[in-house]
């Protein structure tokens, strides 16, 4: 593999063996990240990169699109069965871009949406007022409680009543307890608004049956097919089927135009692992890494936002530690351990800067580490955060990494 890119593009070569390396001999514990299957690798760089196929199946404005439709109509198949859900559109280039499609297809610009607060787990398309959800809508915005770190429903209920907003946005970023879908569609029925369910990072786990789906109380629910599911990147609309006509229309032609047919045969195999037995074998380890991790940092003495996880991440409080956010990101991918960092509720410390790191396990659970292997990562990030001025030792810690690491290759043979 990459035979013709060594052989025409030496610098891009570099860029991409580089970037394989660094995947291959570091620690990815970035929520949102994961590794696909060399399958969805191949679909990828399949020659439907070079069709153009703007439209549906059967309902294109372009010829030749006969082989692009069967690709295509089989993603959305395999979406609807996955999810249980009544209409699917695999066309969204992002999780930004369904979520677009999702507010126009059912609201106004102007009009109000109520969101979780970005500080608080939320995301930046949920009314961030530098992204066009906080732009073109009146954002209003809701807090997990101060003292549990959970979602405030009674607040919730609150605001609702209080500022009417049109649509609700459930769903969340970094939020790694569980959503109550059922209570939030009996606050939108109340009140006589429509609820968008935003469920990027935990679809991998719906499907499986390991996390609550809100595909039953929803009107339209948003997702990435990467992430959990464990695909290529890019995007994803269900919704019920009365909102099917105005999904289609609002993302195309609304704010798309031809769909990255490569992609959307990404995604069709990327359902389609997601069908078969061992997808749910793979979330309930997920699910039991990061609890796992999660026990074995709270014995090290780091604070586990809200006291633990029911899902595939968890953000640690590193105030205990004194280092930030900031610091503790630049440390540990020293030391081989690739994080972001994140803020945490009420953080006293601005967005660049945070007093938290938000860590997943799909990528690592992916290469087939378990419950053992995590007390092995929880050692070494702490390790190198105690040791964060000592270059050496970071070193040391980074070497054993990538010893852990070649125990668990991601893609045996492709990085020679």
């Amino acid at each position: 593999m990459y035979e013709e890119l060594k052989k025409n593009d030496k610098v891009l070569f570099k860029a991409v063996h580089g970037e394989l390396l660094r995947q291959q001999n570091k620690l990815e514990l970035i929520a949102s990240e994961n590794y696909t299957s060399t399958t969805v690798l191949e679909a990828l760089g399949s020659v439907l990169t070079n069709k153009y196929a703007e439209g549906y199946p059967g309902k294109r404005y372009y010829g030749g699109c006969e082989f692009v439709d069967i690709a295509e109509k089989l993603a959305i198949d395999r979406a609807k069965k996955l999810f249980k859900a009544e209409h699917a559109n695999v066309q969204p280039h992002s999780g930004t871009q369904a979520n677009i499609t999702a507010y126009l297809s059912l609201i106004n610009p102007g009009d109000t949406v109520l969101g979780l607060n970005l500080s608080h787990g939320g995301h930046l398309s949920h009314g961030h007022p530098l992204n066009f959800s906080g732009r073109y809508f009146k954002i209003v915005t809701i807090n997990v409680n101060k003292e549990t770190e959970l979602i405030d429903y009674e607040e919730m209920a609150k605001t609702i009543e209080k500022e009417r907003p049109r649509l609700i946005m459930a769903g969340a970023s970094n939020y790694s307890r569980i959503w109550d879908w059922k209570r939030i569609k009996k606050m939108a029925d109340a009140w006589k608004c429509f609820l968008v369910t935003d469920v990027a990072h935990y679809a991998g786990l719906i499907v499986a049956g390991i996390y609550p789906s809100p595909v039953e109380y929803a009107d339209i629910v948003t997702t990435t097919t990467h992430k959990t599911l464990r695909g290529p990147r890019g995007g994803l609309i269900l919704s019920k089927s009365v909102y099917a006509r105005a999904v289609d229309r609002t993302n195309f032609p609304g704010n798309q135009g031809g769909p990255l047919m490569h992609a959307i045969a990404g995604k069709a195999v990327c359902f389609g692992e997601a069908l078969k037995p061992g997808f749910k074998d793979y979330q309930k380890n997920v699910l039991a890494n990061a609890r796992r991790l999660a026990k074995e940092l709270a014995d090290r003495g780091y604070r586990i936002v809200s006291g633990g996880t029911d899902c595939h991440l968890l953000s640690l409080d590193l105030r205990s530690k004194n280092v930030t956010g900031k610091e503790a990101e630049a440390v540990l991918d020293r030391a081989g351990i690739t994080v972001n960092k994140n803020t945490i509720p009420y953080d006293p410390q601005p967005p660049m800067v945070t007093s938290g790191v938000r860590i997943g396990t799909p990528a690592i659970t992916t290469r087939g580490m378990g419950r053992k292997e995590m007390a092995e990562v929880a050692e070494y990030m702490d390790e190198a955060v105690k040791n964060r001025g000592n270059e050496s030792r970071l070193k040391e810690v980074a070497g054993k990494v990538e010893n852990l690491c070649k125990k668990f290759p991601i893609y045996p043979g492709l990085e020679s």
